[in-house]
């Protein structure tokens, strides 16, 4: 009897993954836990194994294909074995990270985290994600779950439903059309990526979603780079490389500690003010993209275990070996676009975060010090958040904190 290759749980909240890359093609031998397939989810990169050896007999998912967890991939056998596409539940899905069983999103239970409207009854997270991702009015689709409750499924249906489906496309083709460019002579069209796709989404999401502001203040390095260079050697003893990343990541730590709004997510029913400081590093993978890997847990290292999660996490996502759970989670986010030289921007907010923190390139500047001209390195530091939870005042309380920890490093 042929045996399933289901789209395993890789993590907690993945629900979904797109076919990237098929390893073999039907016809070919497979030994059990030889790499498979790759598929992505929120732009990490994986290897689903066979679970079993033999010939893989069909491929029921093509490479771009979005499929949910428990969803049939493929089939493996012996050489020759008659196969159908039966479909498979759910419940068969193996898991990497988490039980196969999960509660559908109906029999999920309420909880602070959702959003109520008046008209709607109580909205989840990801059901509001989902309707703001894809612009669609909540108000035209029909609950199914527990009291009329509206579930994932029912948004996921509503967009493939006639003839909600043909209102909800033109919707978004006037709303969102891509102005039509007239290609000349010599112009290459080079395609997008998935992960080029998922950031292009992501960054127009979240412009729509909260109104951005942009403060910016410039510290004084010279305390950092002084303790920098006299720990450096131990550091590197230890195995670890002392980065400004290191100090920028507990500099924000001490800023959300003292201001804990600004570690927190907009709802409809108010402020929800996260306990759990998960700070999101944003990383560069050249042409690709970038990814952000979050240091979970970060008001409780020292600088010395900042340094080496900031090490490992940067190291493992431009190799591609970053895990699913390690991109999600993130409760504020540092973006050093510096290192290429930038003196300050604007970057936009990493739904559904309060905040993000950009770092200038640290330069040898003229500055003035009790009334005398010194040369002190400094750097800007743009700090860009929703104004609807903080104002001009509280973000640039947290700011402060932020310039006073750095500025003042013993």
């Amino acid at each position: 009897m042929a045996t399933k290759v289901l789209v395993p749980r890789l993590g907690e909240g993945v629900d979904e993954v797109t076919i990237t890359k098929w390893l073999k093609k039907e016809g070919d031998s497979v030994k059990e836990l030889e790499p498979l397939l790759e598929v992505n989810t929120d732009k990490v990169d994986t290897e689903i194994p066979a679970p079993a050896s033999g010939v893989i007999l069909k491929i029921e998912m093509q490479e771009g294909q979005p499929a949910k967890v428990g969803q049939l991939l493929a089939l493996i056998g012996v050489s020759g074995e008659s196969v159908s596409s039966p479909s498979a539940p759910a419940s068969d899905a193996p898991s990497t990270s988490a039980p196969a069983q999960k509660p559908t999103e109906s029999q999920q239970p309420v909880t602070q985290h959702a959003t109520r409207s008046t008209d709607l009854g109580f909205i989840s997270p990801v059901v509001a994600k989902i309707a703001a991702e894809r612009g669609i009015d909540l108000s035209q689709v029909t609950g199914t779950g527990l009291n009329g409750r509206i579930t994932k499924n029912d948004v996921l249906n509503f967009v493939q439903t006639p003839p909600a489906k043909e209102a909800y496309h033109a919707t978004r083709t006037t709303q969102h059309a891509t102005p039509i460019v007239t290609p000349s002579a010599g112009d290459t069209l080079i395609k997008h990526t998935l992960i080029r796709k998922q950031i292009a989404d992501h960054m127009v999401m979240s412009k729509s979603v909260s109104p951005h502001v942009l403060t910016v203040m410039e510290a004084d390095m010279s305390k950092v780079s002084k303790h920098r260079a006299a720990n450096k050697a131990a550091f590197e003893r230890d195995g670890v490389n002392l980065t400004f990343t290191a100090y920028f990541m507990t500099a924000i730590v001490a800023g959300l500690k003292a201001f804990p709004n600004t570690n927190s997510s907009w709802t409809d029913e108010g402020v929800l003010v996260h306990k759990a400081v998960n700070i999101g590093m944003a990383t560069s993978l050249g042409q690709d993209g970038l990814i952000v890997p979050v240091i979970k847990g970060a008001d409780a290292l020292s600088l010395l275990g900042m340094a080496r999660t900031v090490n490992d996490l940067a190291t493992r996502a431009r190799s591609r070996k970053l895990q699913p759970d390690e991109v999600k989670g993130g409760t504020f986010t540092l973006t050093n676009h510096g290192i290429s030289g930038s003196l300050f921007a604007m970057p936009i907010i990493n739904q559904p975060q309060t905040g993000i923190l950009g770092i200038g390139a640290m330069q040898k500047r003229a500055v003035v010090v009790d009334d005398a001209i010194a040369i002190r390195p400094m750097v800007y530091m743009s700090f860009v958040f929703d104004h609807r939870i903080l104002d001009g005042a509280s973000a640039d309380w947290f700011l402060a904190k932020v310039k006073e920890t750095l500025e003042n490093w013993a």
